[in-house]
């Protein structure tokens, strides 16, 4: 990789993970500081707060997408940020839910994920590609991780208020990356304008897309839905919240020692279906598990291991072909509906983990899920391998030797 695609690759990767932070440090303590809020009793509503950014997103990643390819990607990151800061503050304000929800509904409203991914691509390339979105979407996973570990004990200290003013200030940081290191993408031409505007179609109905696009729904859906009723199961299996990091921390770190081989060996190889069908089958048996088990730690512990394995693998892997698939002139529009399907798996996970959890138990979250990660496979196996070809051209067919 040349200097300007490392800078690239590690400025956006930042960018990524200083946003996704912001928004995971929610996601371990909230369900058990929800009572606390006015209103905050109803576990419907507190799978509302915890989806409602995925909702707003949902929303707006395909225009943020569309206007990126357009206007230029730098300029349309930082008002997607500006506008994060505006609900982390919005958030940290609040005594009730519904102030909660609206300060939630209001990050999501900065629906940049596209806009980065597409970025990334532009400053990169194909032969190199699959490094710098494998860099990107790992990020997602490690700040996820990283929120599960220092979440609870942040949350003792500061509070929930301090948690949404603390992703304020991240995303004021991610600004800052924006305007000085991410280098400037290629400037829009008259041509390319044109042809984007074409572009829709192809993202909405490309087989090969559709199916990335189903999958990322369900494995969000699936983070959703689960932390929604995972912390109080480790609560009520004896670990107090602020020792949840004892579980979490050994568990994500052997997590991303696992990653690393299959996702080597996905770019190495171009054996990206392969692994993504054995991460997705890997999805299912964890969370088939975690439907049969009870508050038990040493249960809890494997299947937690397997689960956050499978998504770091998939949040590494399925962003590199969606941006291998996706031609230059689109690759806003293509990456902003995948990401509207993304986030809207966490606001419909959020909201049907909540009410499964509130009339039928944790036992029947964990069982949608697994039924959910089994309908992807089956889907995902009708998928056909994506050749490289160089340059930014794409095939798709069968690899030779298979």
């Amino acid at each position: 990789m040349s200097p300007q695609e490392l800078r690239a690759s590690v400025s956006l990767a930042g960018i990524f993970g200083l946003r996704m932070l912001g928004l995971f440090l929610i996601l371990p303590v909230f369900a058990v500081h929800a009572p606390q809020l006015t209103g905050g009793d109803d576990l419907v509503l507190v799978g509302i707060a915890l989806g409602a950014y995925g909702l707003a997103q949902a929303i707006l990643q395909l225009p943020f997408g569309m206007a990126s390819d357009r206007w230029g990607r730098k300029p349309v990151l930082v008002a997607g940020l500006a506008v994060f800061v505006a609900g982390s503050f919005l958030a940290a304000g609040a005594h009730d839910i519904w102030i909660t929800i609206a300060g939630r509904t209001l990050q999501g409203a900065g629906a940049i994920s596209a806009v980065v991914m597409a970025l990334a691509a532009d400053l990169t390339r194909e032969q190199h590609r699959v490094k710098t979105m494998a860099t990107v979407g790992a990020t997602i996973g490690f700040s996820f991780a990283l929120s599960l570990v220092a979440a609870p004990a942040l949350y003792q200290v500061i509070g929930m208020g301090g948690l949404f003013s603390l992703t304020g200030v991240l995303a004021l940081a991610a600004i800052a990356v924006v305007v000085w290191l991410v280098p400037e993408g290629p400037r829009r031409t008259h041509a390319a304008e044109g042809a984007a505007s074409g572009a829709l179609r192809m993202a909405l109905f490309d087989p090969q897309l559709v199916r990335l696009n189903a999958g990322i729904f369900v494995l969000h859906m699936v983070q959703m839905a689960m932390f929604v009723v995972v912390p109080p199961l480790l609560v009520a299996a004896g670990l107090p919240l602020p020792g949840h990091w004892k579980l979490y921390l050994p568990v994500v770190l052997a997590s991303f020692a696992l990653m690393l081989p299959p996702v080597l060996h996905a770019d190495r190889r171009n054996a990206g279906r392969g692994v993504m069908l054995g991460a997705i089958a890997l999805l299912a048996m964890a969370q088939g598990g975690l439907a049969a088990t009870g508050p038990r730690i040493a249960l809890l512990a494997p299947l937690l291991l397997a689960f956050f394995a499978a998504f770091n693998v998939l949040e590494a892997l399925i962003p590199s072909l969606v941006s291998r698939l996706a031609p230059a002139h689109a690759r806003g529009t293509a990456i902003g509906v995948y990401n509207t399907a993304q986030t809207l798996g966490l606001f419909v996970g959020g909201l049907a983990g909540g009410w499964i959890a509130g009339r039928y138990g944790a036992a029947a979250v964990f069982g949608v899920c697994a039924a959910l990660a089994l309908a992807w496979l089956a889907l995902a196996l009708g998928m056909r391998p994506v050749n490289r070809i160089g340059g930014d051209s794409f095939t798709m067919g069968t690899v030779k030797g298979r």
